[in-house]
């Protein structure tokens, strides 16, 4: 059975979203240019994510390629894959306002790159979970 048009949109997604993650991490160690701030408090933080962001990025990965194929398994990784997704999203959001960080998208891309990635995490997060939830098949 071919795959709906939309789970082959979200699989792509999904599988975008994991590679946009492996390059923000690689970024961010290779040269820093997505960091906001250099002091310990902000660096400590972000470098407390890398295995988390892992797992989502596997995640999104195994749910991607499996809507695309049209497997059964996708669904349930799709589940695993939003979960993350908003999950992590929550507490970049969380740590950005409880620091103050937002304003400083008026001068800094970093943060409007940041920005970006929480809006988009938290939308792909909801729009996986409403796609991949169980729905009755009966009449």
């Amino acid at each position: 059975m071919r795959p709906a048009f939309a789970d082959r949109i979200l699989g792509f997604l999904l599988i975008l979203g994991a590679i946009v993650t492996a390059i923000y991490w690689w970024s961010y160690f290779s040269g820093g240019e997505v960091m906001t701030s250099t002091e310990r408090w902000y660096t400590a933080f972000e470098s407390a994510f890398p295995v988390a962001d892992g797992w989502m990025a596997l995640c999104m990965a195994v749910s991607g390629v499996g809507l695309i194929a049209g497997r059964a398994w996708a669904r349930p990784a799709g589940l695993l894959a939003g979960s993350a997704l908003i999950y992590l999203a929550l507490m970049d959001i969380t740590f950005n306002i409880e620091n103050g960080l937002y304003p400083l998208a008026a001068t800094s891309e970093a943060m409007k790159a940041e920005i970006a990635i929480n809006v988009s995490s938290a939308l792909l997060g909801i729009w996986t979970i409403f796609a991949c939830w169980p729905r009755s098949r009966g009449g």
